[in-house]
């Protein structure tokens, strides 16, 4: 498989505070990784770090094999930021204007879309079924409805690697479910490489190849089920964590 992702490496220092220390990992073609760790240990600052969002301190990023700087291809890589789904109900656009935005990107202002961006549009939608919605407003769905809205976006240009950070924020159990059962179908079917950012390793262990455990350091586990011991989680957050059904509590 080739590489999709390589940091070696990476540190982040800003001001006195050291953010991300000699991080090295690969990520490769078709790869599905979880990226956990406790609130303000690093985890998004590291993917915006890969994705160019983010200047660091020393190291080297390499995209699909190219430095980060000489890469170009940034309509290989999907982004879904955090929180990005808790819009303004007021936000003046609809569902087919939200996920044009994804196409239009390094195009100027008055960019017009030809057959090529309409058929990609309607088939990023058709893919996260919100073709009955594009005509809504963004801002007047429901938080699983904006969800998808939002992954159609990010997918309408059909990338290659889709990141997501933490994207079931606001939503319930079942839509939760529904999305995790989407994100394998994109993983298998689509050989879309998911990189995901969440607290939810449980639900998402037998999916997932490897997990990566952020907290300043990294920490590798290429056996997803192995992450779920006691002591790992209690490294890890720095806390005492103990197992109930399957899933770490504090």
């Amino acid at each position: 498989m080739n590489s999709v992702i390589s940091v070696q490496n990476l540190n982040l220092v800003l001001g006195n505070e050291t953010i991300l220390k000699n991080i090295s990992f690969e990520i490769k073609e078709g790869d599905y990784c979880a990226v956990i760790g406790p609130n303000g240990g690093g985890k998004t600052t590291l993917m915006r770090a890969v994705l160019g969002l983010q200047s660091y301190s020393s190291g080297a990023v390499k995209l699909f094999g190219k430095p980060h700087k000489s890469f170009k291809d940034w309509n290989k890589i999907g982004y879904v930021p955090q929180r990005v789904s808790n819009m303004d109900s007021e936000f003046p656009a609809t569902v087919r204007e939200v996920v044009c935005m994804g196409r239009s990107s390094g195009y100027s202002l008055f960019w017009k879309k030809d057959d090529e961006d309409i058929k990609a549009v309607n088939t990023a939608m058709a893919l996260m079924e919100v073709q009955d919605l594009q005509d809504r407003r963004i801002g007047e769905l429901s938080g699983g409805q904006r969800q998808r809205a939002i992954i159609a976006r990010a997918l309408v240009s059909n990338p290659e690697v889709l990141v997501l950070d933490e994207p079931n924020t606001g939503v319930d159990m079942e839509v939760q479910k529904k999305f995790y059962s989407l994100l394998r179908e994109l993983n298998k079917e689509h050989n879309i490489t998911i990189i995901l950012i969440t607290h939810d390793i449980g639900v998402v262990v037998d999916d997932i190849k490897s997990i990566f455990r952020v907290n300043q350091t990294l920490l590798m586990s290429d056996t997803p089920h192995e992450v779920l011991s006691c002591d790992d989680m209690s490294e890890l957050y720095g806390i005492h964590a103990h197992l109930v059904d399957g899933y770490s509590h504090d």
